[in-house]
């Protein structure tokens, strides 16, 4: 079957039986949120930092947009202070069936709560947000279509006039024939509907991105599949990603009544939020050998969290609305 990607991603991943409502991410592919403990500790300084700036309301919202298994907001929960816990309104918004483990005082549910006042985060969200893919051709960009079963490719019609527009904008380097661009329109719609939703706190954006003047010339889509880098092929076996012009959701966040916004790597915002990777000093080790070796560990882990040739090479897209 004949697709186009956007339409094709829609089907492998969200559609009947597609492989975000039959599979668990953790299975697949290695996330901060698998990798340390540390990183729901750094969502937790946020939120604290959320709570005070809002002047720590009889409630307070955290939403995990894209929750996957539960992990992140499950951690948050059992580390937070007795105070704010109590204070605690959780959503975990995701459309794989609840996971039996996951707390009770969660709400999980497929939609994105309509009021937010708090935190939302949306970690690797983003960049499974399906999108169309276009190649320039001597006669324009035109669409690319995808092979369901096999992966092969075509051309197909002309890009249509609002996502060349998009583009023209956001992807400069579609000039050269044969150069290809991934069509982020549904991805900015997605990312300004949170905003909207934001009453007042901060939303934040975690993933793989990309600026506008270094766009890679043949595109990012790839597939996932036990822990391997495979092609992306749509049908439903493995997991399709694409990086994110965080850039240009920041823009429509912006336009959606975001007030204020910061645009870093996960090294830069981790860092500012505690997470070091500083190794225990080696006289631990000597008074207490086992806490040093579980403060070396968790150096490890944070060490992880912040490298930049890794995890810590995402970007951090931050929008607040007062």
């Amino acid at each position: 079957m004949w697709l186009t990607w956007r339409a094709a991603m829609q089907y492998a991943l969200y559609g009947e039986d597609g492989f975000y409502l039959r599979e668990r991410p953790s299975g697949h592919f290695r996330t901060s949120v698998s990798a340390s403990a540390a990183f729901a500790d750094a969502v937790l300084a946020l939120l604290t930092q959320v709570d005070a700036d809002l002047g720590a309301p009889e409630s307070i919202d955290l939403v995990d947009i894209g929750a996957g298994e539960g992990a992140l907001v499950a951690r948050v929960l059992d580390a937070a202070e007795p105070g704010l816990r109590a204070r605690l309104n959780i959503t975990a918004v995701d459309l794989s069936p609840r996971p039996d483990d996951l707390p009770k005082s969660i709400d999980w549910r497929p939609r994105i709560p309509s009021v937010i006042t708090g935190l939302a985060i949306a970690n690797e969200w983003l960049d499974n947000v399906p999108l169309d893919v276009a190649e320039q051709t001597a006669d324009g960009p035109r669409l690319v279509l995808v092979d369901t079963e096999t992966g092969e490719e075509r051309l197909g019609d002309p890009v249509p006039d609002s996502d060349r527009a998009w583009l023209d904008r956001w992807w400069p380097s579609l000039g050269r024939i044969g150069s290809r661009g991934e069509i982020g329109c549904p991805r900015d719609a997605a990312w300004a509907a949170v905003v909207t939703r934001l009453r007042r706190g901060r939303a934040v954006a975690i993933d793989y991105a990309h600026p506008v003047d270094n766009r890679p010339c043949h595109g990012t889509l790839t597939g996932y599949r036990d822990g391997a880098v495979v092609a992306p092929i749509p049908d439903g076996t493995c997991d399709i990603t694409a990086h994110v012009a965080l850039d240009a959701c920041a823009e429509a966040g912006r336009r959606a009544g975001a007030i204020s916004t910061g645009l870093s790597t996960q090294r830069d915002a981790l860092r500012a939020l505690g997470v070091t990777g500083t190794r225990p000093p080696i006289d631990l080790a000597h008074a207490d050998p086992t806490a040093y070796l579980r403060a070396l560990a968790r150096a490890s882990e944070e060490g992880e969290l912040i490298d930049p040739r890794g995890l810590g090479g995402f970007g951090w897209l931050v929008q607040e609305r007062r």
